[in-house]
């Protein structure tokens, strides 16, 4: 695995490639990537700090790791490439901006076009391995992606973190709540969302407000 990242963020995170968990990891994901099918491609594996430079970072949404069916992991958190069918939490999300935003349903699940205007997908977890939820969770990612987010929170002010589901929620002791917007909610998927608590959030506007009364330009969610 090659550490082929952004330059902002190599120079926020290079320690981070000199430390042993560091190494310890990329030999694990190298061993995973030689031995099953695993997810995303390798040259995506950190597409959320590429299309994303450091001092473009506006809006930060953290998922837990990358989808695990073929051809859906893209490197971002939620997003699906153009024609693959949109999963159910997906679905969930582009419901909610409907209803808080008036946009309506698009017909792709490609979040490229958010990734551009500075919104950060980032899975806690940035490899997975096929039809394995969660198997590559604790190898050492967590680490990493803890540092990304603990260089956005003292590296950068009024940035909105949207944190959904218990295990995005977590990563809320990392935020500095003066210096940022913290949004939580639980989880897009039906089994969380129709439980409650999901539909009627307003995330995306409140997101919106907190960029404005910043003097930001708002997302085209």
């Amino acid at each position: 695995m090659d550490v082929k990242i952004e330059q902002s963020w190599k120079e926020r995170l290079g320690g981070e490639f000199e430390k042993p968990y560091f190494s310890d990891l990329t030999q694990r994901i190298r061993q995973e990537y030689a031995s099953y099918t695993c997810y995303p491609p390798g040259r995506l594996i950190f597409n959320a700090f590429n299309l994303c430079p450091f001092d473009k970072v506006r809006v930060v949404i953290i998922g837990q790791d990358p989808y695990h069916e073929p051809g859906q992991a893209m490197g971002l958190s939620f997003s699906v490439p153009d024609g693959v069918p949109m999963p159910p939490s997906l679905i969930n999300i582009f419901k909610e901006i409907q209803s808080d935003m008036g946009v309506p349903m698009p017909t792709s699940g490609n979040l490229m076009r958010w990734a551009q205007q500075g919104v950060m997908l980032l899975n806690a977890t940035l490899t997975v391995r096929a039809h394995q939820a969660g198997s590559h969770q604790r190898l050492g990612w967590e680490t990493f992606t803890d540092a990304a987010i603990q260089a956005l929170n003292q590296g950068r002010e009024h940035l909105v973190f949207i944190l959904w589901g218990g295990y995005a929620r977590s990563k809320a002791s990392l935020i500095d709540r003066n210096r940022h917007l913290v949004l939580q909610a639980v989880h897009p998927s039906p089994l969380s969302a129709n439980r409650g608590g999901w539909f009627g959030n307003r995330h995306f506007s409140q997101a919106n407000e907190y960029l404005l009364a910043h003097g930001q330009q708002p997302i085209n969610w």
